[in-house]
Order: C-alpha cells, then sequence, then structure tokens
C-alpha cells in the first residue's frame, strides 16, 4: 500500500506545513495522502482546521497505524517488528531542511513541523488551489476582498495570542515589537506607491490601539478565530506583506503567487532556543 501519512499538530498554519510536505513526497512516488489527526482529540487549545479546503486526503484508519506499530499496545509493537518492516515513522530531526525526505519510500508516516517551502516549492500551484476554500466569501469577506483589490493593499500581521497569554509559548516564540511594524511599514512605504496596510490581528482591539502607521490603515475585525482561514484568504489577495514570527502569516504570504511581491519578516522567529531558521523563509524575502 502506497501511503504516505502525516501527523497533525499546531494551528492552522502548521498543519498547512504538515500536508504540504506529505502531499509532495506522495506526488513523487505516487502515493496517497494519510493524515493522523488523532491529537485533537486529546486537546482543546486546537482544532482540525483544513476542513475547510479541497485538499487531496483522508484519515488514516487504526489498522495502517497499527502498521506503523504506532499505539500503546505491545503487540502492534510487535507485530510491526516481524510483519510490517517496511512501514517506517520518519521524525523530523532538526529544523531547517532534511533532504532524506526526498528519499523516504512510501508506506512512510511523517512526524515533524516541515517549515520551509523546500519540502513543497516543486508543487506550488497544486497547494495554492487546494488551499483555497471551498466555500465562497460572505459579503462582508468579499467587500473586504475587494477594497483589498483595488489599492496597494498590505497585510500586517499582529500575532499575540498564546504568544501573549501563555508564559511558556511566550517565553520560547516572543512577539514582534511595535518598532519592527514601523520599520517594516517605512521599508515598504519607500518601495511601493501609496501603500494602503491591512491588519490581520487576534487581538484586534490591541492592534487598533497600540500599532500607529504613516500610511492608510484598515484593522480588518471581520473573522473570528473560527474562520482564520478567512483571513488568511484575505491576506494572500494583498500585493505585499509584513509577516508576524508566526507560520499563519508565512502562508498568508507565500500563497501569493505574484513574483513582484515584497515580504517584511522578523529576523528573530524565535525568542530562544537553538533552531536553525535558515530554510524557513523563502529566497527574496527580506528579514528585519
Amino acid at each position: 500500500m502506497q501511503i504516505v501519512v502525516t501527523k497533525l499538530m499546531g494551528g492552522l498554519g502548521n498543519q498547512m506545513f504538515q500536508y504540504a510536505a506529505a502531499r509532495a513526497l506522495a506526488l513523487r512516488k505516487g502515493a496517497e495522502v494519510r493524515i493522523d489527526t488523532r491529537l485533537y482529540a486529546q486537546q482543546k487549545k486546537r482544532r482540525y482546521e483544513l476542513n475547510v479546503y479541497p485538499i487531496r486526503c483522508s484519515v488514516v484508519t487504526k489498522d495502517e497505524l497499527f502498521r506503523f506499530g504506532l499505539g500503546s499496545k505491545k503487540e502492534r509493537r510487535i507485530y510491526h517488528r516481524f510483519l510490517y518492516r517496511d512501514w517506517k515513522v520518519y521524525r523530523e530531526r532538526h529544523f531547517s531542511f532534511d533532504p532524506t525526505i526526498n528519499v523516504l519510500t512510501p508506506p512512510v508516516y511523517l512526524a515533524g513541523h516541515w517549515q520551509t517551502e523546500r519540502y513543497f516549492s516543486d508543487i506550488a500551484e497544486v497547494l495554492r488551489s487546494e488551499f483555497t476554500p471551498v466555500e465562497p466569501l460572505d459579503s462582508q469577506n468579499a467587500r473586504s476582498q475587494a477594497k483589498i483589490a483595488g489599492v496597494n493593499a498590505v497585510s500586517v500581521h499582529v500575532r499575540r495570542g498564546d504568544y501573549v497569554a501563555n508564559e511558556r509559548t511566550n517565553r520560547f516564540h516572543g512577539t514582534c515589537s511595535l518598532d519592527y511594524y514601523h520599520r517594516a511599514a517605512e521599508f515598504i512605504c519607500d518601495r511601493v506607491d501609496a501603500p494602503h496596510f491591512f491588519v490581520f490581528s487576534d487581538d484586534p482591539e490591541w492592534a487598533a490601539k497600540h500599532l500607529r502607521l504613516d500610511a492608510a490603515v484598515t484593522y480588518l475585525t471581520d473573522n473570528p478565530s473560527t474562520h482564520g482561514f478567512r483571513d488568511l484568504q484575505l491576506m494572500s489577495r494583498c500585493r505585499h506583506h509584513i509577516i508576524a514570527n508566526s507560520s499563519f502569516s508565512w502562508w498568508g504570504a507565500w500563497l501569493n503567487p505574484s513574483p513582484d511581491k515584497i515580504v517584511v519578516a522578523p529576523q528573530k522567529w524565535f525568542n530562544e532556543g537553538q533552531q536553525d531558521t535558515r530554510d524557513l523563509l523563502p529566497k527574496g524575502w527580506v528579514k528585519i
């Protein structure tokens, strides 16, 4: 059986990376994609969010997991050792690009974050199509999209949420400073005629109060947290982007197919830790 299973974890942006890496490998090997969503039944903070997209996959079965030796029962591991030795689990070794993934042979189970386009840049058109929501925009979002289309739109993502509320998450990720956003906006203003900034945030009240930019600004508040995919869709319709240290706005910028886009990203992606982030940002994106 030719399958590539990917373990889903984290929020929407993380899930997109995990699916994208599996989809690319599966296409190269003529295999099918399976997703492992078990983690979301065990937690309340996160949920499976890819169901709004026409992605090409199905949920991994208990029998398939059994063959990978996954599960708590001892007999599963024994059966895997003697009957299904070709069913391999491959765990991400480090944060930067791991070329080993290109030579993996299905059936294989991928466990990792896979946060670089180097895993899937060869299927960019496929992914941009599959990461377009199935349902059309509602009237309010359609009006926002029309406004974005009529100006030199620049998306600005202000990520707070658990980056602020959770002490451990804050210590690890940190948040982008107001100085970063001001310098990023200045960089854009020096290169784009009459830019209009569209600010997206999981804390829109804070953003509207504290983030003041010397240009036209619209603070978007149409979508609740359950509809983050709509914010992502609107971000991708902007011509240029200022992203946070967040996989969410990374995708908002990446889904824009324009070769002329300017994408500004924070120089420091993590507040602490030794992650090698050299492959995280695509070539041409500007670090500030």
